[in-house]
C-alpha cells in the first residue's frame, strides 16, 4: 500500500463508526437480512479454521455491537477479536493515572459470550497517544509506559490470548520511527515493553504489529533483525503480525517466504489486519481478484505450521475504514454493505477445506462454483446490487421473475439442488426457476415453473461468476443491463458484463 502517515491512525478511527441515527437505521434494515447472511452457512469460518489448528478473526468497535447485521455474521464466522479502538493508550489512558476500561471491557464480554478469544491491540503506538504523554520530560516517558503497560495488562490478566505490545515502529525504510518513546529510551523501549507486559501476564503471547511488512523488503528485514536481536538476548517475544492491508492484485510473492522465515526463528506469526481494496467501481474481474488475494493470504497461512491465524479488518465494506482514508478505494473486506459474502468469501471457505465456496471451475450442483456462498440464500445481480425476485411473491407458474432490492423474503430465497435445479418457496408450493417453453435463444424470459427436473431448469455456476442455463448454454442476464427494480431476467449469449455475474447466499 501507499506510504501514508496518516494510515494507522485513520484505519483505527474510521472502523465501525456510525452515527446513533445511521447505526439504529442500519441496524433495523439489515436485521431483516439476517436469514440470508452466511452467519447460517453450514461450515463457518471460525469452525473450518479450527479444524486447521487455525483462528479465523476480526476486529469490532464497541459502537459494532449495536449493529444487528455486522453481529450476525460476527457472532457465527469469527472465533478471534480484535478491538477496534478501545484498547489503545488515547481511550485507556487518556489523562496521567486515569484509566478508562470500560470500551475494552465490553469487547472481551462479547468475546466470552461468543466462545472467542481476544488479541489486545495496543499498548505502545506512535499514533492515538495522549498528548500528555508526548509532553512528559524525557525521563519520565519510560515509567509512565511501564505504568501504562503494566496496568493494562492486569486489568485483562487471563481474558487475552496475545497482545500487539509495541504497534508499528518502523519507517518505510528499515529505520525506527522518532516517537516519544524512542527519542527518550532509545531502541531499548522496544525489549523494555516486552519485559513489561510479560512480567504482568507471562501467559500472554506479545507481538510486534506494522503493515508492509508481509513480503520481503527493507522494512520487514529490519524487523527480522530487531527479532533475531530481541531473542538473543532473552527477550520473551511471542509472535509478529503481518496486518495485510492489500490493494487488489497486490499481495507480494515473497509473503509465504516471509512468514516462514519469522517462524523459523521460533516466533509465531499470524495476519492481523487484512483487508483488500479495489479501485471503484467493483467488477466481476476485480471481485474475482480480490477473490484470490484472499485465498492466497489464507493458503500461505495454513502453509507455515506457526501461522496461527487470520483476522480481517472489519466484518464489512460499509463498515471499513477504507473508504476515508483512500478515497475512489473500497469494497476491500469479504462481506458487502448490505451483509452479503462476496466471492472474496466463496475463496476463503474454499482453501480453508469447507465446501461453500470454489476458486474455480464449474458446478451443476451440490457445492458452490464461483456464483455463490452455499447452496440457498438470496440470488444477487453483481451489477446492480439487487435480488432475483419472484414478482408480488406470485405462486403462477409462468411468473417472469425480476431484480429488486434485496429483502430476505420468501420470495428472493433460493435453493441450489443437487441436480441443479434452482428452487424457491417450499413444500407444495416449490417452483423452479425455468427457461420458459425450453427457449435456447438470446431474449428467451426466465421464470418460475412447475419443477420437472428438464434440462431447462438445471443452471451451472462458473467460476467467473456467470449461471448458464444447462440447455442452451447462455447466461442468466438482466435486461439492458438495468440496475433498476423490476428489470427482468432473461438469457443472454454470455459477454462478462456485471449483469451477467450474480452470488448465491
Amino acid at each position: 500500500m501507499p506510504p501514508s502517515t496518516a494510515l494507522p491512525r485513520s484505519r483505527r478511527t474510521r472502523l465501525g463508526v456510525l452515527t446513533a441515527a445511521t447505526a439504529v437505521a442500519t441496524a433495523t434494515v439489515f436485521a431483516m437480512l439476517a436469514a440470508t447472511t452466511p452467519a447460517h452457512a453450514a461450515s463457518a469460518l471460525r469452525s473450518l479454521a479450527e479444524a486447521k489448528g487455525k483462528y479465523f478473526g476480526t476486529a469490532l468497535t464497541d459502537g459494532d455491537l449495536n449493529v444487528s447485521g455486522e453481529m450476525s455474521i460476527a457472532n457465527a464466522q469469527f472465533d478471534m477479536v480484535t478491538p477496534g479502538n478501545e484498547m489503545k493508550w488515547d481511550t485507556t489512558e487518556p489523562s496521567n493515572g486515569s484509566y478508562n476500561f470500560g470500551p475494552g471491557d465490553q469487547i472481551v464480554t462479547w468475546a466470552q459470550a461468543h466462545n472467542a478469544r481476544v488479541r489486545g491491540h495496543n499498548l505502545v503506538w506512535h499514533s492515538q497517544l495522549p498528548g500528555w504523554v508526548s509532553s512528559l520530560p524525557t525521563n519520565q516517558v519510560q515509567g509512565a509506559m511501564e505504568s501504562h503497560i503494566t496496568t493494562e495488562v492486569n486489568h485483562y490478566k487471563g481474558k487475552i490470548y496475545a497482545w500487539d505490545v509495541i504497534n508499528e515502529p518502523f519507517n518505510e525504510d528499515g529505520s525506527l520511527r522518532q516517537d516519544a518513546f524512542y527519542k527518550a529510551m532509545g531502541t531499548g523501549y522496544l525489549a523494555d515493553a516486552i519485559r513489561t507486559a510479560h512480567n504482568a501476564d507471562p501467559n500472554a503471547k506479545l507481538y510486534i504489529n506494522d503493515y508492509n511488512i508481509e513480503g520481503e523488503n527493507a522494512k520487514s528485514n529490519a524487523l527480522y533483525s530487531l527479532a533475531q536481536s530481541m531473542l538473543s538476548q532473552g527477550v520473551p517475544l511471542g509472535g509478529i503480525g503481518l496486518e495485510s492491508h492489500f490493494i487488489d492484485g497486490q499481495v507480494p510473492s515473497s509473503m509465504l517466504a516471509n512468514m516462514q522465515r519469522f517462524a523459523n526463528l521460533g516466533l509465531d506469526v499470524a495476519v492481523t489486519e487484512l483487508d483488500d481494496r479495489i479501485q471503484l467501481p467493483t467488477t466481476s474481474a476485480n471481485l474475482q481478484q480480490q477473490a484470490n488475494d484472499y485465498a492466497t493470504v489464507v493458503g500461505d497461512c495454513l502453509a507455515v505450521a506457526r501461522c496461527v491465524g487470520v483476522s480481517q479488518w472489519g466484518v464489512d465494506d460499509g463498515h471499513s475504514w477504507i473508504p476515508g482514508t483512500f478515497p475512489g478505494y473500497g469494497a476491500a473486506t469479504m462481506y458487502d454493505s448490505n451483509y452479503q459474502p462476496k466471492p472474496a468469501y466463496n475463496s476463503t471457505v474454499a482453501a480453508l477445506g469447507g465446501s461453500g465456496g470454489s476458486t474455480g471451475g464449474t458446478t451443476t450442483g451440490g457445492t458452490t462454483g464461483g456464483s455463490g456462498g452455499g447452496t440457498s440464500g438470496a440470488l444477487r445481480a453483481v451489477g446492480a446490487g439487487k435480488c432475483l425476485d419472484v414478482p408480488n411473491s406470485s405462486m403462477t407458474p409462468g411468473t417472469q421473475v425480476q431484480i429488486w432490492d434485496c429483502s430476505g423474503q420468501a420470495n428472493q430465497s433460493w435453493t441450489r439442488t443437487s441436480s441443479g435445479q434452482l428452487t424457491v418457496f417450499g413444500g407444495g408450493s416449490q417452483l423452479c426457476l425455468d427457461a420458459s417453453n425450453q427457449g435456447t435463444a438470446p431474449g428467451t424470459k426466465v421464470a418460475t415453473w412447475t419443477c420437472n427436473g428438464q434440462a431447462n431448469q438445471q443452471w451451472t455456476f462458473n467460476s467467473n461468476g456467470t449461471i448458464t442455463g444447462v440447455q442452451s448454454g447462455l447466461c442468466l442476464d438482466v435486461t439492458g443491463a438495468s440496475t433498476a427494480n423490476g428489470a427482468l431476467a432473461e438469457l443472454w449469449t454470455c459477454n462478462g458484463g456485471s449483469n451477467q455475474q450474480w452470488t448465491l447466499g
